[in-house]
């Protein structure tokens, strides 16, 4: 085994233990937009995500004082559920009011939220699972909403444990420190290609197919690994930097729904996509940097793992990689009926 393999085996043993329980998922925002259509009356655009065919359990909560001009207008699509309205909120409209987003508080979805006035005034804010609700009244500087779209991303990757188990295959693969640096510059050189190319609309991939493909991606590393252990040759222990980049076309598209299931307006999105790419950025160097940190920690330390415990992670990657395709194929099949 690899000088990185043989000590990220023993670290990470028990992290893969929760790992292993852990559903991929794709932490993808609902989006809730605001557009003043006259003094007081408001056009409202309410996305909830569908994951796996079952929305996010969170519901929209607008002030008493908000009345329906008619009746809501909800259409289904296959990755969210999406809900029109039209309110009068009165004379003086949301201002100074507070809107509530009831269940946030239990899931790890965050709201984008969207304010356009009739002013001509506009704003963005991301709430989040800690603070359920948005006060109208306290539209964001451009900072602070680029520091919004920076924490989402960092959510994004961090609760992606698809995203970061291929990244941990990748590491139990790679033979010395500059192919490391080689290999995880190739990823984010990748994915940041396919997130830019989504976000701005000049591609796009179906969900249901592409969480397959992104499954399968992890699926792939698990007999690499096993060729690792055993001395065996192949492409992906040669070139890990050029399997990570082509992997990385298709995390690439998986980042971006998180921004293009949203349904931002486009002049949100450059903002957007680049704050967005650097909290991915931050968060996956951030795995990157804890795992070396570790394995530094543990081999000072000079402790020792039974055999079968440095190929847990291992499996645990092959493993999970297989449960997943299985599961995202009967999805598809079903979804297909």
């Amino acid at each position: 085994m690899n000088w990185l393999a043989a000590r990220l085996a023993r670290l990470m043993v028990c992290l893969l233990v929760v790992v292993a329980v852990i559903r991929a998922h794709e932490a993808r925002p609902c989006y809730l937009e605001l557009k003043e259509t006259g003094p007081g009356q408001f056009e409202v655009l309410w996305r909830i995500p569908v994951l796996a065919g079952m929305r996010v359990p969170v519901t929209l909560k607008l002030p008493a004082n908000a009345k329906d001009l008619k009746a809501p207008d909800i259409q289904e699509l296959t990755d969210s559920l999406v809900e029109r309205r039209w309110i009068d909120a009165g004379p003086n409209g949301l201002a100074g009011q507070r809107i509530d987003f009831p269940g946030l508080q239990v899931t790890i979805t965050d709201i984008l939220v969207r304010v356009e006035l009739l002013d001509g005034r506009s704003w963005t804010a991301i709430i989040h699972s800690s603070q359920p609700y948005v006060d109208i009244a306290a539209p964001q500087s451009h900072l602070a909403v680029m520091g919004g779209y920076i924490v989402h991303g960092i959510r994004h990757i961090s609760l992606g444990a698809d995203h970061l188990l291929f990244l941990l295959g990748l590491l139990l693969i790679v033979k010395d420190r500059w192919m490391l640096i080689k290999t995880v510059s190739a990823f984010t050189v990748a994915h940041s290609i396919t997130l830019a190319l989504a976000t701005l609309g000049y591609a796009n991939a179906p969900v249901v197919p592409l969480n397959l493909a992104i499954a399968l991606s992890i699926l792939f590393l698990g007999p690499e690994i096993v060729r690792v252990w055993r001395g065996e040759p192949s492409f992906t222990i040669r070139h890990p930097w050029v399997v990570a980049f082509a992997f990385g076309l298709l995390h690439g598209f998986g980042f971006a729904s998180a921004l293009t299931s949203a349904g931002l307006p486009r002049v949100e999105l450059p903002l957007a996509l680049l704050s967005f790419n650097v909290g991915v950025e931050i968060g996956q160097l951030g795995f990157v940097l804890l795992i070396l940190l570790l394995e530094r920690a543990f081999r000072i330390l000079e402790i020792r793992w039974p055999h079968w415990v440095q190929a847990v992670p291992g499996y645990t990657v092959g493993s999970l990689g297989a449960f997943w395709t299985i599961q995202r194929v009967f999805i598809l099949l079903g979804g297909a009926q």
